[in-house]
Order: structure tokens, then C-alpha cells, then sequence
């Protein structure tokens, strides 16, 4: 979850302007945290407020609930246009999108689940608010299934071979990296989560692994959410960089202390890294 927020806020600033290179700043003095992390930390909220055995009922009216209630509290940090909408609609309704929305905010849900069956289903429950198409349930669930093995000792290999369950590819970074562009594929979750795995698959570090999935472009600040998550989860994330994302945080409503809350739950632990 804190690998998501600092990939979201390091990426934030390539998303249209994109480069081609890992040799840039971390953080930038004009980064800034974004949809991404916004709907990350309702999430976590979410699951927070509702609590381990709640039905799946309650955990679902939490989740509409907090997306709501922190996407109006944070209403210009770059949502699509459909889901401006759903937060304006006074009786929102699942939009059928394929977007890669459900797999950005996702993250929370590997750390809170107790099994791989439990996250896949909290996964698709967080996707079908808004995206309720089956490739915005796919990337949900690859991407917190990617999460979940990480924090309990699953291997780059087991990691690759779960995802692949969800999507087919064959490429390496360097192959794309000339190529890859944000188009309307690399908003999908079709043409985001392969691509922000390979980037964690090919990385030796949690750094390296959001300087890899920046260096290819895309949608940047999403593709680093997706990756962040997973490094976070298999290689731990470095103090010193939570604290310099906190910086960008600090706007008095409380982001960073809700993500540190929930890393405090009960059963919310790392069960060891595949390193």
C-alpha cells in the first residue's frame, strides 16, 4: 500500500510527459499524489472501518461509502470521466468499465486477507463498485493475488505463473520500452498490470523496480501503483522514501495516518518476502 502511494506520487509527473530512461529524480518538487492514492486509501479505510468477519455486504457499502466520501474530499486529483460522474450521481451504479481504476486502488486488500481465496474475493468486491466489466475484475484480482503471494513468500516465478492465469505476454522492458505510449491500451487493465509486472520482475530492488516501470511511459502514475504495491510487498519499502512521500501528503486530511493505521490492524503483518 505505501509501495502504491509513493509509485502513484513519483509518477505522477511522467503520466504525460513521459520519459525513457530510469536515470531521473525520485521525487520531483512538482510531484503530487493523485486519484491512485486517493482511492488506495479509501480502500484500506473501507476495510478498516468494516473490520475482519464483517459480511460481505457491510465490506462492500464501506468500500462505496469511503471511494465516495475521499473522492469528494479530494475531487481534482485526476479521476476519468466516468467516475466523476458516479461520484456526482446521487444513486451511483456500476459503469461496465475495463479500466485500470480497480487495479490501482486494490493493494489494501491483499494485506487485510487471510487466504488467497479471501483476497480474490475482496479484490473483485472492490472492482465491481465502478468496475464491474470481467478485465476490471481481472486486473483487481491479478494484481492483488500478485500482492498477496508476495507478502508470504512467493517467488518472481510463482508470481509470473499466477498472473499469467489472468493475461498472456512475452516481452521484456527493453522491447518495449521505444514503443510503449499512453493510448487508450495502456489505460486498460489489459495494457497496464503485465506491463507493471514485468517492470517488478525484471527489478532487483524496490527503487529499481518503480525506476523500471516509469522508464517505459504509459500511464505512469498507475503502471507505479500496480508495480509499487508488489515490490512493496516482496522487498519491503525503504523508510526514508515513505518519508519523503509523506511530504507530498501533508495537505491536512489525514492521508498518510490512515495508511499507517491500517498497517497496524490485527493479522495486517508480512509474512516474509519471496527474496
Amino acid at each position: 500500500m505505501k509501495g502504491a502511494i509513493i509509485g502513484d506520487i513519483v509518477g505522477s509527473i511522467y503520466e504525460f510527459h513521459n520519459i525513457k530512461t530510469k536515470d531521473f529524480p525520485l521525487f520531483s518538487p512538482n510531484c503530487f499524489f493523485t486519484d491512485d492514492t486517493v482511492m488506495t486509501v479509501a480502500i484500506a479505510a473501507a476495510l478498516e472501518t468494516a473490520g475482519k468477519d464483517a459480511p460481505d455486504a457491510v465490506i462492500s457499502r464501506w468500500m462505496l461509502k469511503m471511494m465516495r466520501g475521499y473522492g469528494r474530499t479530494y475531487p481534482d486529483r485526476g479521476y476519468g470521466g466516468m467516475f466523476r460522474r458516479w461520484l456526482e450521481d446521487r444513486h451511483p451504479r456500476p459503469y461496465y468499465s475495463s479500466g485500470n481504476g480497480s487495479a490501482m486502488r486494490v493493494s489494501p486488500v491483499a494485506w487485510f486477507a487471510r487466504s488467497m481465496e479471501e483476497c480474490e474475493k475482496l479484490a473483485r468486491m472492490s472492482a465491481e463498485i465502478t468496475h464491474n466489466h470481467p478485465d476490471g475484475i481481472c486486473g483487481a484480482q491479478a494484481t492483488a493475488g500478485a500482492v498477496y503471494l508476495a507478502l508470504h513468500g512467493g517467488t518472481k516465478d510463482d508470481i509470473m505463473n499466477y498472473v499469467s492465469r489472468y493475461y498472456d505476454w512475452d516481452f521484456c522492458l527493453d522491447e518495449i520500452r521505444p514503443t510503449y505510449t499512453f493510448d487508450h491500451f495502456a489505460s486498460i487493465n489489459e495494457g497496464t498490470v503485465p506491463y507493471a509486472v514485468e517492470a517488478f520482475i525484471e527489478s532487483e530492488s524496490f527503487e529499481d523496480a518503480i525506476r523500471n516501470v516509469i522508464s517505459i511511459g504509459g500511464d505512469s502514475d498507475t503502471l507505479a501503483a500496480i508495480t509499487g504495491a508488489i515490490a512493496e510487498a516482496y522487498y519491503g519499502v525503504p523508510d526514508e522514501l515513505w518519508e519523503q512521500a509523506k511530504v507530498f501528503m501533508d495537505d491536512g486530511g489525514g492521508l498518510a495516518d490512515t495508511v499507517e493505521r491500517f498497517y497496524t490492524l490485527k493479522d495486517i503483518t508480512k509474512q516474509g518476502g519471496g527474496q
